[in-house]
């Protein structure tokens, strides 16, 4: 199906495709869930949950043509629903930039499947040629969805804002933060001042590489796979000058190393698996779990097949469970991926589903809080910019 509605993408004139809403039907079809909610979770598990503050590292939203500020019945999040889910910070990520084909071994980076999207989806011209630009639009979508939502989606730059944010938060949780993050840096074009262009744009967490190697490093699912490049090591300075994160999800291993080599800061992992309870050709290694939680990291455990290896809360647990065995629990934390065209158990409103499992693999009240949301709100404030 999903080979079948790109081809339509490549084959129907831009036009048609959105008079017909096939940008809709892919969103939907690629975006889907294992079961239709509601999601029941047991009384224990909803009193927990409905006094936690969950955030979530990873939410690729902003790609699709849906209005943040409205409940869709398609799709794994949207403010309605993350309310509703007991959401109280979601990371937005900014995708520019996918090969044709893709894959998890070997992907070259001359194709691009976001062009077509953009156009179909009617993105400004200038989007269509530039991933700078596509970054840029993605972060004003976020910003114009805040600004009209009555303060009921909050954009976060700074400890100062997050700290703010909790003190409004803890009187009244039917608000959700939200904070911008690159899927690779492939929108600075090559040019070190454009790091400085996301920042005044908002973002706050750099994602270095997606699915194909680029001019900073190597994907885990590029050609060469390696480390990372002059111009890399340029941006991880630049990177840590302004107190942006670096988010090693989808980074090859050399430049994995290369990174923790040359960090002075915490780095994360925003949406993973780990090697220990699935193989995969990105998810991490006990080495590089140990290394990363040894900078003050965090590592978010994703929902998907490929990062667990089942759709289901137990295979989630069980990564989560096996990265808190191993570096704490103060480094675990939900990496969901929603709406990055992947199949997860639930949408957003099923995440007392995991604060369910949780209990049932044993962590006590105060870890399952760290886990579902205490971690990155640690980090957050230690790491965003101060104001």
């Amino acid at each position: 199906m999903r080979k079948l509605l790109i081809a339509l993408l490549l084959l129907v004139p831009l036009s048609a495709l959105a008079m017909l809403g096939l940008p809709q039907v892919i969103d939907a079809q690629m975006n889907s869930v294992a079961s239709p909610p509601p999601y029941p979770a047991s009384a224990s598990a909803q009193k927990l949950h409905q006094g936690l503050f969950v955030a979530d590292l990873h939410d690729d939203a902003l790609l699709w043509e849906r209005d943040l500020l409205k409940r869709y019945d398609y799709g794994h999040s949207d403010l309605p629903r993350m309310l509703e889910g007991r959401l109280g910070l979601q990371v937005f990520s900014t995708v520019t930039k996918t090969p044709r084909g893709l894959n998890m071994e070997s992907n070259a980076a001359d194709s691009d499947n976001i062009t077509l999207l953009a156009m179909a989806q009617r993105w400004p011209r200038e989007t269509w040629s530039s991933l700078l630009q596509r970054a840029l639009y993605q972060a004003q979508k976020l910003q114009d969805a805040a600004d009209a939502s009555e303060g009921r989606l909050v954009l976060i730059r700074s400890r100062a804002d997050l700290a703010r944010f909790i003190e409004a938060w803890d009187k009244d949780p039917q608000r959700v933060a939200g904070l911008l993050a690159t899927e690779g840096l492939q929108p600075i074009e090559n040019q070190l001042e454009n790091i400085d262009a996301l920042y005044a744009a908002g973002f706050r967490i750099a994602g270095l590489t997606h699915f194909f190697d680029n001019e900073v490093g190597g994907s885990a699912h590029g050609m060469g796979k390696g480390g990372l490049t002059p111009l890399g090591r340029q941006v991880i300075a630049r990177l840590e000058e302004k107190s942006m994160l670096v988010d090693l999800a989808h980074a090859s291993r050399p430049l994995i190393d290369d990174v923790l080599a040359m960090a002075t800061r915490p780095v994360l992992v925003s949406h993973t698996g780990v090697e220990g309870t699935c193989a995969g050709t990105r998810n991490l290694s006990d080495k590089h779990l140990q290394a990363i939680a040894a900078t003050g990291g965090v590592i978010g455990i994703g929902y998907w097949s490929t990062a667990v290896c089942d759709t289901s809360v137990a295979a989630i647990v069980k990564a989560i469970r096996y990265t808190a065995d191993k570096v704490g629990v103060e480094h675990v934390a939900l990496g969901s991926d929603f709406n990055g065209t992947v199949h997860t158990p639930f949408d957003v409103t099923g995440l007392a589903q995991i604060t369910e499992g949780l209990q049932t693999a044993g962590f006590d009240n105060d870890a399952i809080a760290a886990i579902m949301g205490g971690n990155v709100q640690r980090l957050l404030l230690t790491s965003l910019p101060e104001k």
